[in-house]
């Protein structure tokens, strides 16, 4: 008869060998003491970014540092690792120096942060009961009175950025036969007043605007459908809805990624699949921003609430990342 027993310490050392193996690899991060500097630009949102990823990592074991980085010069702050990760870079607004950081070999891309950036005309809740033929853009020309006040009557009014952001609404205005007036604004405070002053009027509105913004967080906005972005739209008036103009298509929709040192993969592997892994939403960050910007809240508590909110998603973040 076959002595079974035999097999059983070889069993039992195999199941020994691989807990051992198992508590080193977890024993492994952090794989480094010294600090991951995350990058902080300039406004609320990015700092946001910034901080979830920030305490998802220190819940990990690494050392965090945040450190202040211009949105330009945190470029060749990556380059040299001067900072070691930034997770809000918007194509929209960072020109060249994007392409320059990768260019130098120092500099990877890891991946889209997840953000769906906009920029276009925004209409509130009384004008989309007002305007009923909305979102489509051409009954706007049927609801002309609908956004004229005294200023602009009989032509209706587009409320638009601040003259000093520059604005190509007068040309699509034109290139789309909308008789209406771009108004510009005195700064995004301004802004913001309208919306909010029409939303608390229930006045129809028809503004430029973007998200992820906080306001979106108390003031319901829809974006207008405009014909869609053309290459060559801006440039070519042969390309486009209307062969006689330019802008006679909607904002070119940009992305927003997470940029890190190359030397990250190597030094802290873990982190690196991490920040990799870590995605943010408009509907995550915009009522951080309207906690933060308008509640008077702080941004440690407020992201603190969020992670403790959200346990199971950044966890699944933690799980692939030391895998």
């Amino acid at each position: 008869m076959q002595n079974t027993h035999s097999h059983v310490p070889a069993i039992a050392l195999g199941l020994v060998l691989g807990l051992s193996t198992l508590a080193t690899a977890q024993a492994a991060v952090p794989e480094s003491e010294d600090p991951i500097k995350l990058a902080m630009n300039e406004w609320t949102g990015q700092h946001i970014s910034t901080h979830v990823a920030g305490e998802v990592l220190k819940k990990m074991g690494y050392n965090v540092e945040y450190v202040t980085a211009g949105y330009y010069p945190q470029m060749q702050a990556l380059e040299d690792n001067t900072v070691s990760a930034t997770l809000e870079i918007w194509s929209s607004n960072i020109g060249e120096h994007y392409d320059n950081a990768l260019a130098s070999g120092n500099v990877i891309e890891v991946g889209d942060l997840g953000l769906e950036p906009a920029e276009t005309w925004f209409y509130n809740n009384a004008a989309k009961e007002a305007c009923p033929g909305l979102p489509a853009y051409e009954a706007l020309k049927d609801c002309v009175e609908v956004f004229a006040n005294a200023e602009t009557f009989p032509k209706g009014r587009l409320v638009d950025y601040p003259a000093d952001w520059g604005t190509t609404n007068i040309d699509r205005l034109t290139a789309f036969g909308l008789e209406y007036t771009s108004a510009p604004a005195g700064s995004e405070g301004a802004l913001v007043a309208e919306i909010q002053g029409a939303d608390t009027r229930n006045e129809p509105l028809l503004v430029m605007f973007w998200s992820p913004h906080w306001v979106h967080a108390v003031v319901d906005l829809h974006p207008v459908e405009l014909p869609a972005y053309e290459d060559g739209c801006y440039e070519d008036a042969s390309v486009g809805m209307n062969p006689n103009a330019t802008y006679d298509c909607d904002w070119q929709r940009g992305y927003i990624k997470k940029m890190a040192w190359k030397g990250m993969a190597d030094k802290w592997p873990a982190a690196a699949k991490l920040l990799e892994n870590y995605t943010l939403t408009n509907a995550d960050q915009i009522p951080m921003m309207n906690a933060i910007d308008q509640d008077g809240e702080k941004l440690e508590e407020v992201v603190a609430a969020w992670v403790a909110d959200n346990e199971a998603t950044w966890k699944a973040w933690v799980d692939a990342a030391k895998q």
